[in-house]
């Protein structure tokens, strides 16, 4: 019997197939989902904020696109995942808030979602399919037996990607 496991916020989880892996709540925040297919090996990473070098307090390793996907992958590895084989695919860095767009503001999902695919392209592995910017938020299940990663949003279709 499969067990999908929930992944928190600013929090990474690996598992292998038939379990599957799920976080709520992606508003400007990504959901990085890897997986070795041949192995069946999957990772699921919840990331809020694109560069711990920006933050004073960074020990929270997972919170961060540079070092919460070294993590993830570090962690799929040492469970028998083979690096060369690795593939990700991506969801959320919404812009959730009409005034953050206005005069320059922050817009952290746009700045979440590009350094996501920075560090991927550094790392070597290739972005499948990806579901990020528009407005609303999205919770995503991800299962690598398959790798289908499914979209949840409220008043849309569930779609996989």
């Amino acid at each position: 019997m499969s067990e999908i496991i929930k992944v928190g916020m600013a929090d990474l989880k690996v598992c292998k197939a038939p379990d599957g892996l799920t976080t709520l709540g992606l508003g400007s925040c990504i959901g990085i989902a890897i997986r070795d297919p041949a192995k069946g090996i999957g990772g699921l990473a919840h990331i809020m904020l694109p560069d711990s070098t920006a933050i004073k307090d960074n020990s929270n390793i997972p919170k961060f696109a540079d070092t919460g996907i070294e993590e993830l992958v570090k962690q799929m590895v040492a469970a028998g995942a083979m690096r060369s084989r690795l593939e990700a695919k991506i969801a959320g860095g919404a812009q959730m808030f009409a005034f953050s767009s206005k005069a320059g503001g922050a817009q952290v999902g746009a700045r979440n979602a590009e350094a996501v695919k920075k560090k991927l392209k550094e790392m070597r592995i290739p972005i499948l399919a990806e579901d990020t910017g528009k407005n609303f938020g999205r919770t995503v299940v991800y299962y690598p037996a398959n790798g289908n990663f499914l979209i949840r949003a409220v008043g849309r279709d569930e779609y996989v990607i």
